[in-house]
């Protein structure tokens, strides 16, 4: 008789459980919460219908004066340039006023399109799963719940092949220094492994967004590239600045991982943007 292997992240049904909650917000990070949910309705006004965090901050895994504040903004349209400006200065208010951030990023979308088919399984299950809601109305009610399969897969990591040219310019035309190197190296560390994860996730059967399990995941059906993906990981959150790194992402890693997962798994539906 066969065991069933209990993975991590799933409910009783076998359905991908939300991760992070309001009350596992570490307490250092509470005043930089409650500034947030505080000003976004006065960022934003009536255009304001949702905002969720997602990230470290809400898994209660954040370290303090190194990880970002994290937010999705979902707004009644599709976000215009002046509503990226007022999520810039947003942003950068509350890293200079709260020493516990390292940065924060708001990610700007319209309810419709959160909502809309074409992205039921990527926005629509980043925000259901992966976000806790801190204003508004909580669109994962009328989200269906998720399986870690094969559609799943596709559609959340399907297209790794098109941001490899948009990174090697980035490569290209950063400044030849560590400095500037390092948040390119972080960035497309943790791209890798979740995409590395994302593959084998179907036949592993569960979730995580813990970098390092993600790589053990990813190495019991690769064993080959095991150690790449293990070191992408700790590069993830320790990152380094050497351009190695990042040609090996680009000419190596990054390819192959693009190639396997359009072989397996397809390539995911276009966007129109």
């Amino acid at each position: 008789m066969t065991e069933t292997v209990h993975r991590p992240g799933l409910d009783a049904q076998g359905y991908i459980a939300r991760e992070g909650s309001l009350a596992r917000v570490p307490h250092g990070y509470r005043p930089v919460v409650a500034a947030a949910r505080d000003r976004l309705p006065k960022v934003f006004g009536a255009r304001l219908h949702s905002a969720y965090l997602y990230g470290s901050i809400p898994r209660g895994t954040a370290r303090m004066g190194r990880s970002d504040l994290d937010l999705l903004v979902v707004l009644h349209e599709e976000p215009t340039d002046a509503d990226r400006a007022r999520a810039r200065a947003f942003d950068e208010t509350l890293d200079q006023e709260f020493p516990q951030i390292d940065g924060g990023g708001t990610l700007l979308v319209g309810r419709e399109r959160v909502l809309s088919e074409l992205e039921r399984h990527d926005l629509g299950w980043f925000l259901a799963c992966l976000c806790t809601p801190l204003l508004g109305e909580d669109l994962a009610a009328r989200l269906p719940r998720y399986r870690p399969d094969p559609l799943l897969a596709r559609e959340t990591n399907g297209d790794l092949a098109l941001f490899l040219p948009r990174w090697r310019e980035r490569i290209a035309t950063a400044e030849d220094t560590e400095a500037a190197r390092r948040p390119l190296v972080r960035f497309m560390s943790r791209h890798l492994v979740r995409t590395g994860f994302t593959l084998v996730m179907p036949r592993w059967n569960g979730w995580t967004s813990d970098l390092r399990e993600m790589a053990e995941a990813f190495g019991g059906y690769y064993p080959g590239r095991a150690e790449q993906l293990r070191a992408a990981a700790v590069r993830g959150y320790e990152p380094t600045g050497a351009p190695d790194v990042l040609r090996s992402y680009v000419d190596d890693l990054g390819p192959w991982l693009a190639e396997e997962y359009a072989r397996v798994h397809g390539i995911k539906a276009p966007r129109p943007d």
